[in-house]
């Protein structure tokens, strides 16, 4: 096996041929069952289903459900935490060096935790069930639509499995999400479709600044429990906010960034709040009723900046927190355009990060500092946190 690749899989090549294999480590030799593609594809897809040499990183995944042919929840059990990360890192690393021209030094942090939780285990906040033609709840086998029926998620918090989710039939629903949030204390289930979906608060708290969220049980939030605090403090300690600037919070959500931002800018400043979903729109109104120098906007992020852009008006700060598939070029020129003192990016993507990255490097920013932390233990998905400042040697 070659180097693990975006995505998760470790890279093999067969008769000239690249062959992306899931439940396999770099170093090993491994027999391959071919899932997906065709005699002419220039890749194909496959599972080790037989270690024939096994990495000292092996070990036996936790979860018996995990492994060829079952959940595609996991992507890593079969790996141990630490060099999961390590794997993690290396694909950060590949990305920005590949998309970017970036040599970085990354290392991929864990978030604090109770002791299952830095184990990589009952992290997981927010799990979005399927239900079977029978009626039974699971989780999807590996890009497939096949339905994986569990007992239990070793990486759902406790409150998902202890609210019986998984011990009914749902006769009628397509699916259940069952979100184990602050208030209230225990999880909440909405069958789906949904004839009504509540809302459930979330308590943020960082050393320099704390706040509450209403977020619609199937909105948007982070699904592990020290993720928002973590990167609300991060974000605060890079950008260091000041009395009465200027500042953009794009892909707001129900307002988590804004808000934060809004109390460092203080009254004489101000935080605009842009998000296109309708429901996160509503939350963030609420949220921030009574922080004034914020405006939320329902709106395109590309519109909306671009409309800044053409009213000629200028930025200090500027949180892009877009979902996996990026911001894009169009975004970026326009951020580039409000002159910023700073940008920070939210990426749970290292591939959109990267070609962004890159996209910035063009219009004149550099990547002055990135984190990564391990915010989804047991998969291959990282969260990266990258700070951008004014290149003063672009152009030359």
């Amino acid at each position: 096996m070659g180097p693990i690749a975006h995505g998760g899989h470790a890279v093999a090549r067969h008769q000239g041929r690249v062959v992306f294999v899931r439940h396999a480590l770099p170093g090993e030799r491994v027999r391959v069952l071919v899932t997906e593609g065709r005699a002419k594809d220039s890749f194909l897809r496959g599972d080790a289903v037989e270690v024939l040499e096994a990495s000292p990183e092996r070990v036996t995944p936790p979860c018996p459900y995990a492994g060829p042919g079952r959940c595609g929840g996991c992507d890593f059990q079969h790996v141990t935490l630490d060099h999961q990360r390590v794997l993690k890192g290396a694909v950060v690393r590949e990305q920005l060096q590949r998309l970017a021209g970036l040599d970085v030094d990354v290392v991929v942090e864990a978030l604090p935790g109770t002791p299952e939780q830095l184990q990589g285990q009952r992290w997981r906040t927010r799990v979005e069930l399927a239900v079977g033609s029978d009626g039974r709840p699971g989780l999807r086998a590996h890009r497939s639509h096949d339905v994986v029926a569990i007992d239990d998620c070793l990486i759902a918090d406790h409150r998902v499995i202890d609210s019986g989710v998984l011990g009914t039939t749902w006769t009628g629903c397509t699916g259940v999400d069952v979100v184990a949030a602050d208030e209230p204390t225990d999880a909440v289930v909405v069958p789906l479709p949904e004839q009504r979906v509540p809302t459930v608060v979330q308590h943020v708290a960082t050393p320099t600044w704390s706040g509450s969220f209403g977020v619609s049980a199937r909105g948007f939030w982070q699904v592990h429990p020290a993720a928002a605090a973590t990167y609300s403090a991060h974000l605060l300690a890079e950008l260091a906010p000041q009395p009465g600037e200027r500042a953009l919070d794009l892909y707001a959500g129900v307002g988590l960034f804004a808000a934060a931002l809004a109390d460092a800018v203080g009254p004489e400043g101000a935080v605009l709040a842009v998000e296109g979903d309708a429901q996160a729109v509503e939350d963030a109104l609420d949220n921030v009723q009574d922080l004034p120098q914020v405006e939320v906007r329902g709106d395109d992020v590309a519109d909306a900046v671009t409309a800044l852009v053409s009213q000629g008006l200028a930025a200090d700060l500027v949180v892009l927190d877009p979902p996996r598939t990026g911001a894009g070029r169009d975004v970026v020129e326009a951020v580039a355009a409000l002159s910023p003192r700073a940008v920070a990016y939210v990426a749970c993507d290292p591939a959109a990060l990267a070609r962004d990255t890159a996209y910035l490097a063009g219009v004149g920013y550099r990547l002055r500092s990135l984190r990564a932390f391990d915010a989804f233990p047991m998969t291959h998905h990282v969260e990266c946190i990258a700070v951008f400042e004014p290149d003063p040697t672009a152009g030359e």
